[in-house]
């Protein structure tokens, strides 16, 4: 049955390592697999995170078209240079990208006009003309007015703008309101090749409907409506980037849309965006190292190794926990198993002679006086083994179970230890005990408990000395308020590798005097005897020399 016992230790210890195999290789294989995935969200993110810098950078040109442009039709065609110069001035400030504004001072008549547009009846020219550049300290440049003598050259964006207004109006359905997206639309033009937006003030729609009569026929009085149109020149490259994947991407800049650099693939990684609007001939075109991505990717991976490494650290600690409570659960089958064993036999011969000389006693027809006085000595002294035997179980229980009670009496330590002397010598003829005491006489103690201590103590230093070497010495030393016995022997010793255990209940030391006749209680019981007491009990050994048994109890007059 023990074998059986030590076969399945063995065959857990087997279960254990494969399984700690098994994990290992899935921890491996997960730290490979994360790696992976590390490095493939990182591709993904350098092709997909370049939307948000995309939206993060333009949202100064968001803002700026949306919200600023339509500022102008505030105005309803009424900004003079000094106004104008004031919006504009604004503009550049706010926005680096606007390099340049021209703004014409336009007029809407019903007579023509000599720089300008003039669609049937309907003329559309500038009144005045003025330039305005970033970083100059003049207000304005003026380029063109009507009472100058010198002649402009009026650009494309006016004629065009101007002719947008012409075909919106002459389209225009005067029964029905415009949305002010068509609005919006028809009166901006967006230029990509140059990167130049043009806007038109909104007229109001009653203003609308009188220029689709201007068209027609001439009116009476000539009306005179005045427009503002504003030119934008944007410089792409003055775009504030904001790389908001700093860790991501090495550098992003403002290139043409047909730029493609010839690069080292094998150094570098690339990506592309266009951008929108004025903006759409130029694209953002981002580039990181390899050796700056793998950082990201070890960055990306490092948590996910850590998460991995727990799980991988608590399946080892479960299985070295469940490894630890078999071994521990192998342990106390095989100490209970030897304990139930040597129990076993501990009563059973006792037992065994009493019914033998029960048996003689029974058949035998005449005994003499010497015979039956023999049998009856047989008797007494193996009833006195299994009494003395129940009873040592019996007081463990109690001890263990704190179920007794601690009695206070006052103990001669000279007599006590010469009693226990005494009784050990008439049972052993060539057991030499010596003993001394030091500095005290007397003191306060349950002397059952510690004859018991005595008894345990003395008899294991006979048990386990060689023939001839059976001897032992009993100190009694008062330290510091403390009593200390110390019992030191020239028996066979205690391996240094069990000394831990000896105090263990159902623990044996393997040794030839300790096949048989031992329950492993008796050094269990002095252990908790002492304990129960208030005190404590350790021991010293050395293989072939001898041991020393040391108990502390506390000392009371």
């Amino acid at each position: 049955m023990a074998e059986k016992g030590k076969n399945g230790y063995r065959n857990s210890l087997r279960l254990g390592i494969i399984f700690f195999v098994l994990i290992s290789i899935a921890f491996i294989v997960s730290l490979f697999l994360a790696l992976k995935y590390s490095k493939k969200s990182i591709e993904n993110d350098f092709a997909s995170e370049k939307i948000n810098v995309l939206e993060e950078s333009l949202k100064p040109y968001n803002d700026f078209f949306q919200n600023k442009l339509p500022e102008i039709s505030y105005y309803n065609g009424f900004l003079d240079s000094a106004t104008a110069a004031k919006f504009v001035g604004g503009v550049l400030k706010k926005y680096p990208f606007v390099s340049k504004v021209v703004f014409y001072d336009t007029e809407v008549k019903n007579t023509p006009v000599k720089d300008g547009m003039n669609v049937e009846k309907l003329s559309i020219g500038p009144k005045s003309i003025y330039q305005f550049y970033k970083n100059v300290k003049a207000d304005s440049i003026k380029l063109f007015s009507l009472d100058n003598t010198r002649r402009f050259k009026i650009g494309d964006d006016f004629n065009l703008m101007a002719y947008k207004l012409v075909t919106f109006v002459d389209q225009l359905d005067t029964s029905l309101v415009p949305s002010q997206e068509d609005l919006f639309t028809n009166f901006s033009l967006i230029s990509p090749n140059d990167a130049r937006i043009t806007y038109l003030n909104i007229p109001r729609l009653e203003d609308l409907k009188v220029y689709k009569k201007m068209i027609r026929k001439k009116l009476n009085p000539s009306p005179i409506y005045q427009q503002d149109m504003m030119v934008f020149q944007l410089d792409p490259y003055l775009l504030n980037i904001i790389n908001t994947r700093k860790k991501l991407y090495e550098t992003v800049k403002v290139v043409p849309i047909t730029y493609d650099p010839i690069s080292n693939l094998e150094t570098n990684i690339n990506t592309e965006i266009a951008l929108p609007g004025a903006f759409s001939n130029f694209k953002l075109y981002f580039t990181s190292s390899k050796s700056h991505i793998k950082n990201d990717v070890l960055i990306y991976f490092l948590p996910i190794a850590i998460v991995l490494l727990l799980i991988y650290g608590v399946l080892l600690l479960v299985a070295f926990l469940i490894y630890r409570n078999l071994h521990i659960n192998s342990k106390i089958f095989e100490l209970q198993y030897d304990f139930v064993n040597n129990l076993t036999h501990e009563f059973k011969t006792p037992v065994s002679v009493i019914k033998i000389a029960g048996n003689n006693i029974k058949s035998g027809s005449s005994l003499t006086p010497s015979e039956l006085s023999h049998y009856g000595k047989i008797l007494d002294e193996e009833a006195d083994k299994l009494n003395g035997l129940i009873n040592k179980l019996l007081a463990f229980t109690q001890v263990e179970n704190r179920s007794i009670r601690l009695n206070k009496d006052e103990v001669n330590i000279q007599d006590f230890i010469e009693d226990t002397i005494e009784a050990h010598q008439l049972k052993h003829a060539d057991f030499e005990i010596e003993y001394e005491v030091v500095g005290f006489k007397t003191f306060i103690t349950d002397p059952v408990l510690l004859g018991s201590l005595f008894d345990n103590l003395v008899e294991n230093a006979y048990k386990y000395s060689k023939p001839g070497q059976k001897k032992l010495h009993i100190s009694a030393v008062l330290e510091k308020g403390l009593l200390i016995f110390y019992f030191r022997d020239r028996g066979i010793g205690i391996p240094r590798s069990e000394l831990q255990n000896v105090f263990k209940k159902f623990f044996r030391v393997h040794n030839e005097y300790n096949q048989t006749g031992s329950v492993g209680l008796g050094l269990a019981f002095c252990k908790e005897l002492a304990n129960f007491m208030q005190g404590d009990i350790t021991v010293e050994s050395k293989l072939g020399v001898g041991t020393e048994f040391k108990i502390m109890l506390p000392y009371t007059r």
